[in-house]
């Protein structure tokens, strides 16, 4: 008795395969690993329309037969017929999502170049249409040279003539060409077909195929993006300073309130000194990291996120990195944490390990407020030309040296420790839509929570803790309060080795809890200025312009610098240890963030004095 014949369905991630095997083997399949590999397959059983059983595959999503990942080389060894215990599919059902069907196109064509009895199922007819998007099967049966059967595989429309056309399959051939076609090639022929096959489409269609072509640029989309981080830092300074006024002058009077109603004391200075100078220090810049984070969660919402992974993919390769690192690193500019965790998407072990590594040098978002205090004491309010503020720009270009750091440090460790060559990345593109406001509400109600509970929880209790030992032992009359502290003796060790870069006691005592976490820097400066002013009158002016009257511009420069560099909170490393099963890494990685932020701040520090700034 001659075995049933074996019928595969492939195709790209989100076609609809899975949709469209549940419908045509309903109940009769069964789910398994391929022998040696934990990678899932489905098969099961369907009665084509002559009457013939046939065994049915559904093969995991890829987007290429020369694979990148291990469910990519299970599809492609199954379909070449190289796969150990597997038969070879008699005949490929290519599963294609005709709302993006250009993309879908290009895997499409190199099946086809096997040259194996094949049928085309252009499914999800009815989303292309409720997009706008009509398209003519006929015209891709002719360019392709094998049936194509428009299916909706979640309504069971077309599986009728799907099967009729598996059963009438086995003399059917791709046609000829295909098999001299190389990526750049299919890519360009892809398009060709898709635009053939296009019997109408609405304005919205349109419109967004155009938004794609602008915005996907190898050339006007990095512009573009770059633009649009511009505008995030500059909205940063120039929408929040109102907002960050009268929440200073809230703090200021919740500071003279606390006054007036407690008798001098160290309960009074706890409150003042401590806790309203040090958290409220930090609480001031909620503001700036609510803007921050609309703009983020509008580019996500938007569908543009996915489609800067793109423009940068292109980047990244240069460094030996792929746009699929993209994401973890951009998830570090909220947070380094679940940047590091989503890491666990790449596949390639050395991409995923410098991915890691580098993560840290995302600016994140706790750095976000020391970097406010400092441009705002130090830099000039004032414009740089129209509509562009110099603070601002400043602060673009210290998130630009991080990125720019994160590049230089990838390239050092794929051409050393993580050798290797860039992996591919392929993405689906989400569609466009306009953010909807409950969505953008409620995700930036959660950064602000996150952002008030550490206030209420790391950095209070950092704070108090930091009070503590900046006001014991108690100075002798004449004394500095800061010098005879347990928290003064430590800063002035570690101001030996930080002289050299222009940091001063107080900066070295804020580099210590900021390791719990970077926005403990500010409220540790605010703190040892408030316990260092006796004249409660003095104690009111604001942490900016005490930083005016102890610091220069190069000390200044040099601290930014350090924060740009210097390696996040004990919770990153904390999970990079987890996500590495091991100290190795996570040692490495204090080492050369540490190093390199004492290197950037010197030569910060050297430069400006000797330009006289």
């Amino acid at each position: 008795m001659s075995r049933s014949r074996k019928i595969a369905l492939v195709g790209n991630p989100n076609a609809g395969k899975s949709a469209l095997f549940n419908a045509l083997t309903g109940a009769r399949q069964k789910i398994a690993n391929y022998p040696g590999v934990t990678v899932e397959r489905k098969f099961g059983r369907f009665v084509l329309p002559t009457g013939e059983p046939v065994e049915m595959t559904d093969l995991p999503g890829a987007y290429g037969l020369d694979p990148t990942s291990p469910d990519e080389e299970v599809t492609s060894k199954v379909v070449r017929g190289q796969f150990p215990g597997e038969a070879e599919p008699d005949v490929l059902v290519i599963v294609l999502d005709a709302s993006n069907l250009e993309q879908h196109l290009v895997f499409a064509q190199e099946l086809l170049s096997l040259g194996k009895p094949t049928v085309i199922a252009l499914n999800m007819v009815d989303l292309a249409e409720r997009d706008g998007l009509v398209l003519d099967p006929l015209v891709l049966q002719q360019e392709l040279g094998v049936p194509v059967i428009p299916t909706v595989a979640v309504r069971r429309r077309g599986l009728a003539d799907l099967g009729e056309a598996i059963a009438a399959a086995e003399s059917r051939h791709a046609g000829p060409g295909l098999t001299d076609l190389g990526p750049t090639e299919r890519r360009v022929a892809a398009h060709a077909m898709a635009e053939a096959a296009i019997l109408s489409e609405s304005k919205r269609h349109r419109l967004h195929a155009r938004l794609d072509r602008l915005l996907l640029n190898p050339w006007i989309g990095p512009v573009i993006l770059l633009a649009l981080l511009f505008v995030v830092f500059q909205a940063v300074f120039a929408w929040a300073n109102p907002l960050i006024d009268g929440l200073e002058g809230a703090m200021s009077a919740l500071s003279d309130y606390v006054t007036s109603v407690l008798p001098a004391g160290l309960l009074r200075d706890l409150l003042t000194d401590g806790i309203i100078a040090g958290v409220g220090s930090v609480l001031v810049f909620l503001p700036q990291i609510v803007i921050l984070f609309a703009f983020i969660l509008a580019m996500e919402a938007s569908g543009y996120m996915a489609r800067a992974a793109f423009l940068m993919d292109r980047l990244m390769s240069y460094v030996g990195l792929s746009g699929r690192s993209f994401i973890p690193l951009l998830s570090s500019f909220a947070c380094a944490i679940p940047g590091i965790m989503a890491t666990r998407s790449i596949s390639d072990p050395k991409d995923r390990l410098t991915t890691i590594l580098i993560a840290p040098l995302m600016t994140c978002s706790a750095r976000l407020p020391v970097y406010a205090v400092i441009i705002g004491a130090f830099i000039p309010e004032r414009t740089v030309g129209w509509g562009i503020g110099l603070q601002g720009l400043v602060l673009f270009a210290l998130y630009i040296s991080g990125i720019i750091g994160a590049f230089l440090v990838a390239l050092v460790l794929r051409r050393s420790i993580t050798q290797g060559e860039a992996s591919g990345f392929i993405m689906e593109l989400p569609k466009y839509q306009l953010p909807r406001l409950k969505d953008m509400a409620i995700g930036l109600w959660q950064r602000g929570w996150i952002f008030l509970r550490r206030a209420g929880t790391i950095i209070f209790t950092v704070t108090v803790v930091l009070w503590v030992m900046l006001n014991f032992p108690k100075a002798a009359p004449g004394e500095s309060q800061v010098d005879a502290s347990i928290a003064g003796h430590l800063a002035n060790g570690l101001a030996v080795v930080v002289e050299p870069i222009g940091f001063n006691r107080d900066m070295a005592l804020s580099l210590i809890p900021a390791m719990a976490a970077r926005e403990v820097a500010v409220s540790s400066l605010a703190t040892t200025y408030a316990v260092d002013e006796e004249d409660e009158e003095r104690q009111a002016v604001d942490l900016g312009n005490r930083l005016k009257n102890s610091w220069t511009l190069p000390m200044a420069l040099a601290f930014l610098a350090w924060f740009v560099f210097a390696p996040q909170c004990m919770s990153t490393i904390a999970v990079t240890r987890r996500e590495t099963n091991g100290w190795k890494w996570p040692v490495f990685m204090l080492t050369y963030l540490f190093t390199l932020a004492y290197l950037a701040a010197g030569a910060t520090f050297w430069v400006a004095t000797a330009a006289g700034l």
